[in-house]
């Protein structure tokens, strides 16, 4: 039996304000045995999607007593070397609370590059190196690091503009949501969940008819959930085989749903990693200095 009845697949955009209505944002949702469709937004005079209407649809969908799965095509945390340059205690929930105090791209009229440029918050304090990478982008094999702005696939700027959202859900919603894996790695039966994706991964094993490239990455995503969970491989992707210290190192990175323990090739030799304990971080390898 699935562990879950719905499945949620969003293909997300870090461009303009979190009130814009942007072509880029595409969710869609699968249930049962039914493929997913998409979910237009609540009539407006906005066509597309926007951030904040986002994330407001999702406080409402699981706020409602239907397990849900929901995929979202961003970072959620930054690399451990993030922590340690900035002397920050490695716990995800203190994380959301520092980051949004100096990257306040949830509010009104405000775009990333404001933070950026330095016009508005102190992102200057609270910034990245594009050659920081989380263990789970280099399992991935292609996926840039969260700090890798301006360049084609990249998901810099949509991790810097969502996650205060993913703050929002949580401050909405409390325990009623799981976010995988810093609430752990199982998520408890019948209780809705949040994890990274990167369609990416998916998008080739499904034939793109006539959807845009963002209408596929967020059809991917709701399509790979629901076949995962009806087939019942989603519980080994949901638990990858991570040692103790990498699964200490994933609780305060992250992961991206669907990469196992040994997805792709290595493209420098692996670092030892040690579990973070109090403000002490495992050290990255040299060249990520």
């Amino acid at each position: 039996m699935p562990d879950y009845a719905r499945y949620i697949g969003i293909d997300y955009s870090g461009a303009e304000t979190p009130t814009a209505s942007l072509k880029g944002l595409r969710v869609y949702l699968a249930q049962g045995g039914t493929p997913p469709l998409e979910v237009p937004p609540p009539l407006s005079a906005r066509r597309y999607w926007t951030r904040r209407g986002i994330a407001e649809w999702l406080v409402e969908r699981l706020s409602e007593d239907v397990a849900t799965l929901v995929g979202i095509d961003h970072g959620f945390s930054f690399p451990l070397r993030y922590f340690e340059v900035h002397g920050l205690k490695p716990d995800w929930p203190t994380f959301l609370d520092d980051f949004q105090r100096h990257w306040p791209t949830d509010g009104k009229n405000m775009y990333v590059d404001f933070v950026r440029d330095g016009m508005y918050g102190n992102g200057a304090a609270r910034m990245g190196n594009a050659r920081w990478r989380r263990l789970t982008e280099e399992r991935a094999g292609r996926a840039k690091s969260v700090f890798h702005f301006d360049v084609p696939g990249s998901v810099a700027k949509s991790t810097h503009a969502g996650i205060p959202w993913l703050r929002f859900i949580r401050q909405n919603l409390g325990d009623r949501v799981h976010f995988w894996p810093f609430g752990g790695w199982h998520v408890p039966v019948g209780r809705s969940a949040i994890a990274e994706m990167y369609p990416a991964l998916w998008r080739r094993d499904f034939t793109r008819e006539d959807r845009t490239e963002d209408q596929h990455d967020a059809y991917a995503a709701a399509e790979w959930l629901r076949q995962a969970d009806l087939d019942g491989s989603l519980a080994g992707f949901l638990n990858p085989g991570l040692t103790l210290p990498e699964r200490a190192v994933a609780r305060v990175e992250g992961w991206i749903l669907g990469v196992s323990a040994d997805s792709a090739i290595r493209r420098r030799k692996p670092r030892r990693a040690r579990a973070p304990s109090g403000n002490r971080l495992p050290r990255r390898a040299a060249n990520d200095n």
